[in-house]
């Protein structure tokens, strides 16, 4: 049987097996976005792409929804988008694509997705009809995974307090700091933890990418929201087990 495992590939990008099964989310696999932001770990070896038996989506922008990395993935494959984004998807010829809304979910051969709520903006650009943003419970081989996508804190994470095994917090972005409401930050996301209680929690979302005129300082800003989020889970959820993974390292989630 497969290793049951996560894999921090970077930014919003992460790789579960579980089950028998691999899910990507927001993949985002090139060494540049938008020409100005710069990936800093390796670019993703082609077999993260492989085999994938579905891909979440948590929101339209461009650093969650990259359609030249989506492109790596077999235009079959089921893509689970939030409510209303599925023709953004569809028009790029993608012919399986399944839209969620908070509560309802999509099952494929022993893998369940659950959409819930998230606290931001999901639009793919700052004009357009509205799309909410979306993150995903994903069930399977006795395991239940939180992938939040982008959010704030809200109060439904009240509601999955204690059923949570692992918990995947976004705590940083590609600059010094966060602009504007609708993102965790390290302490926030800690306050998330305390809430959800997961069996551990990972961090996402940080040490991946920088702005280019910021390269000077990507060192100083890439790793400090890691070391930041350890010092507040300390602090605000000593019970909870925190689990910090580089892009590219993986965490084993018991399997054989």
């Amino acid at each position: 049987m497969s290793p049951e495992r996560i894999t921090y590939v970077g930014h919003g990008t992460i790789l579960m097996e579980l089950g028998g099964r691999r899910v990507l989310t927001d993949p985002v696999l090139r060494r540049r976005m938008l020409r100005v932001i710069h990936r800093d770990p390796p670019v993703p070896a082609a077999n993260v792409t492989d085999r994938i038996d579905a891909v979440l989506i948590s929101h339209l922008h461009h650093d969650h929804l990259d359609f030249p990395s989506l492109r790596r993935v077999d235009r079959a494959t089921p893509i689970v988008v939030p409510r209303n984004a599925g023709r953004t998807v569809r028009r790029r010829r993608f012919t399986n694509v399944i839209e969620l809304s908070p509560g309802e979910r999509f099952q494929i051969d022993g893998l369940e997705v659950t959409g819930t709520r998230a606290a931001h903006e999901g639009r793919r650009l700052k004009f357009g009809p509205h799309v909410a943003a979306a993150g995903y419970e994903v069930a399977a081989g006795g395991l239940r995974i939180y992938f939040a996508g982008d959010t704030e804190l809200f109060d439904e994470m009240a509601e999955m307090a204690g059923r949570i095994d692992v918990a995947l917090l976004p705590i940083a972005g590609w600059g010094p700091r966060l602009e504007g409401r609708g993102h965790l930050t390290p302490r926030t996301a800690a306050e998330a933890a305390a809430i959800i209680r997961p069996r551990v929690v990972v961090p996402i979302h940080w040490g991946t990418f920088y702005r280019a005129d910021l390269r000077s300082r990507a060192e100083e800003f890439l790793g400090a929201p890691a070391r930041q989020f350890a010092a507040s889970m300390a602090e605000l959820a000593p019970g909870v087990r925190a689990r910090i993974l580089r892009p590219g390292e993986a965490l084993d989630l018991g399997g054989p």
